[in-house]
């Protein structure tokens, strides 16, 4: 082990003791001794033992720590540090301008345990209610994480929706968009991209020379049938090559392992393989199906629905009529009531929820009952001001350890509908998950579940739960399900759609917006939506106004 490694090893005690909280002036001298020991002319482990602990900087302590990294190769006071501290949070240490006693706020009193759930609190505005942490460091958290995660490899949709075009453009130009066509997990409208796929109608010898510019993307492999290049960015960029069996390899690198399966199954590999086809349009006509967009194209269902002609009419964009779940500065939002739903009405938008978060959400700024009472008043006032555009009163009520809800029911009463979400002691095992989601989903009070797993993508795994007896219950009282269109939720997953229609438990697609901004993420809980076939009759925010009133005036009068 060399004086480097050495280094590097109290240097992590250090600010691992700082993220900790624990004694500052031990934690000083590890890092003063990471210091001089970096700066020595010769090795430790050259050195005489009983001299170690006279060099400069250093002392007894240290001395013995060092003798212990040299004949073991590692230090038990490291070690077991590191087993008490979550692997998110000493991830932290890789954002830059991030040091360890910030990282100490940001777990210890955020109770934040990733850079993901660091992320996503930075743009629910929330780090700004912290000491040492203003606007602009928020902001600079924000950008740092972002650089960080392009690094990764791994992107959320949204975050290569906004790059993709340009790339594309960039192909069609060096080879002509007639010779380009996308495919992949992008165009399939997959939730996390982890590279970026297109068919190109050339050689490699064709190919390759178009990329060797004054600033060239790295070659990662070449095969017999693809390049993969990395971008300046982090992307991974797969060109599938060849002038022939163009649209073939466009449908196959566009549709999942089950879809392909069952539709070879329909149409015979051996004809699909002898076949030419004018399109992707000509394959399906020529299957004798509908033609099945690529974000629909995952399960065996989907091709029997194709062949039969029983396709859903999925949830377009436009069907969006009112925007559910929204936060203002009455919680920890960036923009007041009145500010939202005039934007929303500049957009043709008939109502709007304001659904601020609840007072168990302290971090949040959470609404105590005096705060709901002025609130409201608030909101009838705009009402007569913005008719007939209408803003419903809600609130995101917290679900309890216990699976009640944070307000009495006589203030739960108050409020158009509920949502009903879990934000604390998100770690928890299934039965206990199931036994505080059942509860809240059981409480005549609760409108909608919010987010139901709680996952943020790339970042925190979801807390399991039984999926299907959630829906069922959901079915059974009368609880809508909410489909997440954070772009770092999208939760409920698309994959447990189908199973939710089927049991008649109508879905929303809402933002959990806390910002102007904010409100048009709805565009990726609908992309979302359309993989699990989400159609306009289950979707909650695709009801019209009188639609919307009369749900809730129904579901009211139903459950109690």
């Amino acid at each position: 082990m060399n004086n480097a490694d050495i280094a590097e090893h109290f240097s992590l005690l250090s600010k691992l003791m700082d993220i900790n909280g624990e004694n500052s002036f031990k934690s000083k001298t590890y890092s003063i001794a990471a210091f001089h020991i970096e700066k020595l002319e010769y090795p430790l482990k050259e050195t005489d033992r009983n001299a170690i602990a006279a060099i400069k900087g250093l002392g007894p302590s240290v001395a013995a720590k060092i003798i212990e990294l040299l004949d073991t190769g590692s230090m038990n006071a490291l070690q077991e540090i590191i087993e008490n501290t979550p692997a998110g949070v000493r991830e932290m240490l890789h954002i830059k301008g991030l040091g360890p006693k910030k990282i100490h706020t940001v777990w210890q009193e955020m109770n934040i345990q990733s850079i993901g759930e660091l992320e996503y609190a930075c743009i629910e505005n929330r780090l700004t209610r912290y000491k040492g942490f203003g606007a602009k460091t928020q902001a600079n958290v924000l950008e740092a994480i972002q650089f960080y995660n392009q690094n990764i490899g791994h992107f959320l949709y949204a975050q290569v929706a906004t790059i993709y075009p340009t790339i594309q453009n960039y192909l069609n130009g060096l080879f002509g968009p007639d010779k380009v066509a996308p495919a992949g997990d992008f165009r399939r409208q997959m939730l996390i991209i982890k590279e970026l796929e297109f068919i190109i109608a050339a050689t490699p010898d064709a190919i390759k020379p178009k990329f060797q510019t004054a600033y060239p993307p790295e070659l990662l492999e070449e095969t017999e049938t693809f390049i993969l290049y990395k971008l300046t960015n982090g992307l991974k960029l797969r060109l599938y090559f060849g002038t022939d069996h163009f649209y073939k390899k466009q449908f196959l690198y566009s549709s999942g392992e089950s879809f392909i399966n069952a539709f070879m199954e329909h149409f015979g590999k051996d004809r699909f393989n002898n076949a030419v086809f004018s399109g992707e349009k000509d394959i399906f006509e020529k299957a004798g199906a509908d033609f099945v967009p690529p974000c629909y194209r995952e399960t065996s269902e989907a091709v029997h629905q194709a062949i039969s002609k029983t396709l859903p009419q999925v949830l377009e964009v436009s069907d969006i009529k009112g925007i559910i779940h929204n936060h203002s500065t009455w919680s920890d939002g960036v923009n007041t009531i009145e500010e939202l739903a005039t934007d929303l009405i500049k957009n043709g938008f008939e109502y709007f929820v304001i659904s601020d978060h609840s007072k168990t959400a302290a971090y949040a700024n959470g609404l105590s009952e005096e705060k709901i009472l002025q609130q409201h008043q608030q909101v009838d006032e705009l009402n007569k001001k913005l008719a007939p555009f209408k803003i419903f009163k809600s609130i995101e009520s917290d679900i309890l350890n216990d699976g009640n809800l944070d307000y009495s029911d006589e203030v739960l009463a108050s409020f158009d509908l509920v949502i009903a979400s879990v934000h604390s002691n998100l770690y928890m095992k299934e039965d206990k998950g199931m036994q505080r989601l059942i509860k809240a989903i059981e409480n005549p009070y609760t409108t909608i579940l919010g987010h139901p797993t709680g996952r943020l993508l790339l970042s925190r795994n979801g807390y399991p739960i039984n999926h299907q007896k959630i829906i069922d219950a959901c079915a059974a009282n009368k609880v809508a399900i909410e489909i997440n269109a954070n772009p770092h939720r999208l939760d409920l997953d698309w994959q447990w759609i189908s199973y939710a229609m089927e049991k008649g438990v109508p879905l929303s697609v809402n933002p959990d917006a806390h910002s102007i901004a904010g409100l048009y993420d709805i565009r990726y809980g609908v992309l979302a939506a359309q993989k699990g076939g989400l159609t306009r009759d289950f979707n909650l925010s695709s009801f019209t106004l009188p639609e919307f009133e009369q749900y809730l005036a129904d579901t009211r009068a139903a459950k109690r």
